[in-house]
């Protein structure tokens, strides 16, 4: 980790991107096989007439009706939000009258429709639509996951790079703040193979929803702890060295 400090700053981009591919990719695998499979079973159970328009939801069919249900994800329709379609999934999606709620561990967040919008909330026009934005969906989380890591590892370098540099110069050693910023960018790659592990373990459902939470705070400490012990392992400063070593220097 330490001799990032001291490589070409291509280098560390390169194995940010390399990194930030791998998490990317272990998003793109949960999509496909835990959350898209859901939402393709939702549509499929759409009536064939259904619209939102003037902020409300025109629905003709049974209610509550749920759509879909899976490891990770469930939809379902509850005019009212009674709690009649409610689910055990990790995240539930369910469409009232005049707008629709989003359910998880943490609790439930409600939104509105937008109004003076027009949108198709029937099968027949919903599942030619998502069918062929199915996979360009894919490809945009992933370039998503991408981008948004290469940014955020940018930014939180910035922001580490001077407590790295600090505490490089009190212990001695040969780290300039352009190393410290190096430096700092690649204590963050650790977190993401910890995220990528937590990601393929939740998929399996070998990790719930609160154990990937914790899963996601580590990932953030153990970031910091790297931060706290790389500059250690930068080469000291000559003159520093030399001068612990020489009896002479002391007695002056």
């Amino acid at each position: 980790m330490a001799a990032f400090a001291r490589a070409n700053v291509r280098r560390l981009w390169l194995v940010q991107f390399v990194m930030a591919c791998v998490v990317a990719a272990s998003v793109v695998w949960w999509l496909h096989l835990g959350v898209f499979p859901t939402v393709s079973a939702a549509i499929e159970k759409l009536p064939d007439t259904g619209v939102i328009r003037n902020a409300t939801l025109d629905w003709n069919a049974q209610d509550p009706m749920p759509l879909a249900e899976g490891k990770f994800l469930a939809v379902a329709v509850d005019l009212s939000h009674d709690g009649g379609a409610r689910s055990p999934a990790d995240f539930q999606v369910e469409f009232g009258h005049e707008g629709f709620i989003v359910c998880s561990l943490l609790g439930c967040a409600e939104f509105s429709y937008p109004k003076g919008w027009w949108i198709a909330f029937n099968r027949t026009e919903v599942l030619p639509k998502w069918g062929a934005w199915e996979k360009p969906a894919l490809g945009l989380a992933a370039a998503t996951v991408v981008v948004g890591l290469m940014m955020t590892w940018q930014i939180l370098a910035t922001l580490y790079m001077f407590p790295v540099w600090l505490l490089g110069y009190f212990a001695n050693r040969r780290l300039t703040i352009g190393g410290s910023w190096k430096l700092a960018g690649a204590a963050m790659m650790p977190g993401a193979l910890v995220m990528f592990a937590a990601i393929v373990l939740y998929e399996r459902r070998a990790l719930d929803l609160l154990p990937m939470t914790f899963a996601f705070a580590g990932h953030l400490v153990l970031g910091w702890v790297y931060l706290l012990i790389s500059p250690w392992f930068v080469p000291p400063v000559v003159e520093a060295v030399e001068a612990a070593k020489n009896p002479f220097t002391k007695s002056q």
